[in-house]
């Protein structure tokens, strides 16, 4: 069954569509419409804008929400095979997210942190490009502007300034310009939003966007059910570490410092998450993208097959637990 998604088809695309919708279809039978989260008023105003195609139905919404997360994850799925991330070309990635992206059925409903990821993955895609090619400067201020855009819908993303910092450090040489142009990136988002916040005379909104919290999912039926799924994760995640040593240390030098961005990212994220107001539940959304691109060396390791499909099988099996848990 594993080899439905370690194949390159076009046709492993209509598998994952049915299988996004087979994890799925309990959020789709409970379907939930969003609501507006205060401080977060870009958000909000995203969320009235949407009410005037979708109104109320929260089904609209929760098959938008499916939608999106499905071509997040062939984006996914592109990100690693453009820049090389894996010895082979492959679906396991695209996988891996929508099934992590199932675990909690606040995952699969439309949020603001569904949004987020879309910056995030694009910023992080522009930064691998930064080794490879002739318009650094163009790169560089994309990718600062799309980690700022995220930072001024969420007040604690602003610490994926250092994930920019890091690849900057990583991914270029010193250059004065090019530093200029990181920050000019990084600043201009807010500078438009606090001109129109101006004019519009309502800059009061921006007293509201600093906002710390603490978040540590707690929408399982059970301490004991979050417990458990806690340790799936964990599980997953250093099976995912162990093959990423073996299959990494025969990259060459630049997809070896593309996975140390990740490890970075992921790092970020968890902190993010953990710092993110309770009233966003699914906060931890945010870090399903980088969990998901580690934990897919795990099902790649050509060299133990075995421990490829005990992982394989272990995934679904947590995921089948999470469903039942997980209500």
């Amino acid at each position: 069954m594993l080899r439905l998604f370690r194949n390159n088809s076009p046709f492993t695309v209509i598998i994952l569509f049915i299988f996004a919708l087979l994890v799925k279809i309990q959020v789709l039978l409970h379907a939930v419409a969003p609501e507006p989260v205060a401080g977060h008023f870009i958000y909000n105003y995203i969320l009235r804008a949407l009410s005037l195609v979708f109104r109320h139905g929260a089904f609209a919404y929760t098959i938008l929400a499916i939608f999106v997360l499905f071509i997040q994850s062939l984006y996914l799925k592109s990100i690693a095979t453009r820049h090389k991330l894996f010895p082979r070309y492959t679906y396991i990635p695209a996988f891996v997210y929508l099934l992590l992206t199932s675990i909690y059925p606040q995952f699969s409903t439309f949020s603001e942190t569904i949004l987020l990821n879309w910056l995030l993955l694009g910023a992080v895609d522009i930064m691998f490009g930064f080794t490879q090619t002739t318009q650094p400067r163009k790169l560089i201020f994309n990718a600062s502007f799309l980690l700022s855009l995220a930072a001024l819908f969420q007040f604690t993303l602003l610490a994926f300034f250092l994930l920019l910092l890091v690849g900057m450090v990583m991914f270029r040489s010193f250059n004065v310009g090019e530093w200029s142009v990181a920050i000019m990136g990084y600043i201009t988002p807010f500078y438009f939003l606090a001109s129109i916040l101006f004019l519009t005379d309502k800059f009061y909104l921006f007293s509201q966007w600093p906002h710390i919290g603490f978040s540590l999912s707690s929408h399982t039926s059970s301490v004991f059910y979050l417990i458990l799924t806690l340790m799936g994760i964990l599980i997953l995640l250093a099976s995912g570490i162990y093959a990423m040593q073996k299959n990494v240390s025969m990259s060459n030098i630049y997809v070896r410092r593309d996975w140390i961005a990740i490890s970075f990212y992921l790092i970020i994220c968890i902190v993010v998450a953990f710092l993110t107001d309770h009233s966003i539940k699914s906060a931890w959304l945010i870090t399903m993208p980088a969990l998901s691109i580690i934990i897919s060396h795990a099902l790649l390791l050509e060299k133990n097959k075995r421990f490829s499909n005990f992982i394989f099988y272990f995934s679904l099996l947590y995921l089948i637990f999470c469903l039942t848990a997980n209500k």
